[in-house]
């Protein structure tokens, strides 16, 4: 996505364009993983010395609510996030935490009985257990 496009991005999503938030965002296009906000941060830094740590969170708090990027929430350990765009579940490894996409099919949402004034949104799977670098060393 070229500078435009995030711009048009932002905009329709109801936020200004900044050069903050437009790193954070050039950052998860190019990033391929899901990186921890710390992480996040100082690659951002890197680049504009100027942006400070509450400025990166605010605006990948900012992202997530205008549903840009998605926060994969780790138990026990930082939260990671990843562009929203193709849709994808989580595998998480209970071992390492490392996060890796798996591929989407669709979740039957609930029938109106069981969800009383609840309104689904949104559905996403996590699978958890050990990534291949991990199982391998549980076995032993």
């Amino acid at each position: 996505m070229q500078a435009d496009a995030i711009k048009r991005s932002l905009e329709s999503n109801g936020l200004r364009f900044t050069a903050q938030r437009y790193a954070v965002l050039a950052f998860l296009m190019e990033y391929k993983g899901h990186p921890t906000a710390a992480e996040i941060f100082k690659a951002v830094n890197r680049i504009d010395p100027r942006s400070s740590r509450a400025t990166t969170y605010n605006n990948l708090r900012d992202l997530v609510k205008a549903g840009l990027v998605r926060e994969v929430a780790v138990e026990g350990r930082a939260g990671r996030f990843d562009l929203e765009g193709v849709q994808h579940h989580h595998f998480i490894c209970d071992r390492c935490g490392n996060v890796e996409d798996m591929e989407w099919y669709d979740v039957p949402k609930p029938d109106s009985r069981s969800l009383g004034k609840r309104v689904v949104r949104d559905c996403q799977l996590i699978f958890r257990g050990f990534c291949m670098n991990c199982a391998p060393r549980r076995a032993r």
